[in-house]
């Protein structure tokens, strides 16, 4: 009886179908997203989908940055609303195509991070988290004060169905195909991106990046790569909200998002794709658990002392998660998993 799973080559380590059980696993998932779920999900349902895969793409991506490569950030939404009021531009001035404006606003919002990426070559820890603290609040001052460019509080009502064939973004469910395609093509490139050399390299680096740099791997080209390709996706996902709302608001892109990014990836796992996903879905679900479970309960509250719940529900959640499992749902899984499949052996 099976009691552990051990590899012979690194070849077997790194694959991504580690047993013929995770290939029909993963193409189990597939199925049930991309078939089931569109045609017996109800229109509210597949809304409330929409968000939670437009979170777990920007969850994946900061994922990429902090789970992997080990710099911390307090900016995520900033390079986010980058991405989004610059596909925005492109769409509603330029009239610039989809094709164009979404690779060009992930470029700009990955750019846009080198800039404080840079402060991560000087400063590690709580100070980089300061330095991305600093780019949420330039790009939110820019967002509320350029009224020329962004709308103001406004917003712009930019983002025009896509259409493609008998595909458009117009209904729920071209929503929820838009969003879901491109959160597997975004976890499809990240995983095979920690399986490259440049994915080992910023591991290397988020563990020891003295000792990295003594084995010719240059901490600030991997950590200014992390910040780009992290920043890119955070880019993409607020493009994706673009779609998915029709229209960016200075109100959307705030500290409190980057705070959720940051929750979604210590409740899911860091260094975790799954983690993402899972983390993602917790918090973007634990707002309609808490409305539509209170009232069950006979518990009525206000609005505002529902945001102020929900914001200390956050960080109980995360304290838990750090004290108790630290590896986050993912790894919650993980231990279950194992446990039933090494039954009934303890080792």
């Amino acid at each position: 009886m099976e009691t552990g799973r051990f590899h012979e080559k690194y070849a077997e380590e790194i694959a991504v179908y580690g047993t013929p059980y995770r290939r029909i696993w993963i193409l189990a998932v597939l199925a049930v997203t991309f078939v089931v779920v569109p045609l017996v999900a109800s229109p509210y349902w597949l809304v409330v989908l929409t968000l939670v895969g437009i979170a777990a793409v920007g969850a994946t991506g900061l994922n990429v940055l902090v789970g992997y490569a080990g710099q911390i950030s307090l900016g995520h939404a900033a390079f986010a609303a980058v991405g989004a009021y610059t596909s925005g531009l492109l769409v509603s001035r330029a009239d610039a195509p989809f094709w164009v404006a979404i690779p060009t606003a992930m470029v700009a919002a990955g750019v846009f991070s080198l800039i404080f990426g840079l402060a991560s070559l000087r400063v590690k820890g709580l100070y980089l988290a300061i330095a991305t603290l600093a780019a949420q609040y330039i790009v939110q001052w820019i967002l509320s004060s350029w009224t020329w460019i962004t709308g103001g509080f406004q917003g712009i009502v930019i983002f025009e169905p896509i259409e493609i064939g008998p595909f458009d973004t117009t209904t729920p469910t071209g929503k929820y195909l838009l969003v879901f395609i491109t959160l597997a093509v975004v976890v499809m490139f990240v995983e095979n991106l920690m399986r490259s050399r440049s994915g080992r390299a910023m591991i290397a680096v988020r563990d020891q990046d003295i000792a990295a740099a003594g084995s010719a791997v240059s901490p600030l080209r991997y950590k200014l790569l992390a910040f780009f390709i992290s920043s890119a996706i955070a880019g993409l996902s607020g493009v994706l909200y673009g779609y998915n709302a029709g229209l960016v608001s200075t109100e959307v892109f705030t500290l409190a998002l980057s705070v959720q990014y940051l929750a979604m990836i210590l409740v899911g796992g860091l260094g975790s794709i799954p983690g993402s996903i899972l983390g993602a879905a917790f918090i973007t679900m634990l707002p309609i658990w808490l409305r539509d479970l209170l009232p069950a309960v006979g518990i009525e509250l206000s609005a505002s002392v529902e945001v102020h719940l929900l914001t200390m529900l956050f960080g109980v959640a995360i304290l838990l998660f750090l004290v108790l499992e630290p590896r986050g749902l993912y790894g919650l899984f993980r231990n279950i998993k194992d446990y039933f499949r090494m039954w009934p052996f303890s080792y």
